[in-house]
């Protein structure tokens, strides 16, 4: 396999659920600017659609969109699933509310929203994890185990420290859990993400998204 990836971008959770099951792969940078990968190589040669994660199969076949990644991660792999006739669902349930509700939210925050918009954002994304800080059933979103969907959340939780945006506690104790797993410490240190993070900001209870 070969997995497409950018440094903090959200192909990071694939990155981490890579190595939380201990499978070979190649893993190769893009600059999402230049569209670019570390070879020289145009992106959309590879990726038609120009942003990661893209991971290549061992039969050749090319797998985009990161739900749709995670969730072949997590079958390929059970280890990165929750158990439970209803545990694909479940999880597949919590995938689509970080990727079009969280992982949206951040949207002006990268690319360049006015003061405005960026305090408005940092409040949505402050209630919409609340919201999935109520669904935990224990240590990770789905129980004592570690799912792909908590790789993609971590992420998540990433970009709220990275733009000092408050967080339900429960969602910061998650953040500080998943970053000691020594899966993701690897992960993260081949994509140059250990540099000095700013403290925990943290809010007790639930806030309303706009």
């Amino acid at each position: 396999m070969r997995l497409y990836c950018a440094p903090l971008a959200c192909s990071l959770a694939d990155h981490i659920a890579l190595h939380e099951v201990g499978v070979a792969f190649d893993l190769v940078r893009v600059d999402m600017r230049s569209k670019l990968t570390e070879t020289g190589q145009d992106f959309h040669q590879i990726c038609a659609k120009g942003y990661v994660p893209a991971l290549v199969l061992a039969d050749g076949q090319i797998l985009t969109e990161n739900i749709a990644v995670l969730d072949w991660l997590s079958e390929s792999f059970p280890a990165l699933a929750p158990q439970g006739p209803m545990g694909r669902s479940r999880q597949l349930e919590a995938l689509a509310f970080i990727s079009t509700e969280i992982h949206r939210a951040f949207k002006s925050m990268w690319h360049g929203g006015t003061d405005r918009d960026r305090a408005r954002a940092a409040v949505t994304v402050t209630g919409l994890l609340a919201l999935m800080a109520g669904t935990m059933q224990g240590d990770y979103l789905f129980g004592d185990r570690l799912s792909v969907a908590d790789s993609y959340l971590f992420v998540m939780l990433l970009w709220a420290e990275r733009f000092k945006v408050e967080v339900p506690d429960a969602m910061a104790d998650l953040r500080d859990r998943v970053r000691a797993r020594p899966a993701v410490q690897r992960a993260m240190a081949t994509e140059g993400l250990f540099k000095p993070l700013p403290g925990r900001v943290s809010c007790p209870g639930r806030v309303n998204a706009e």
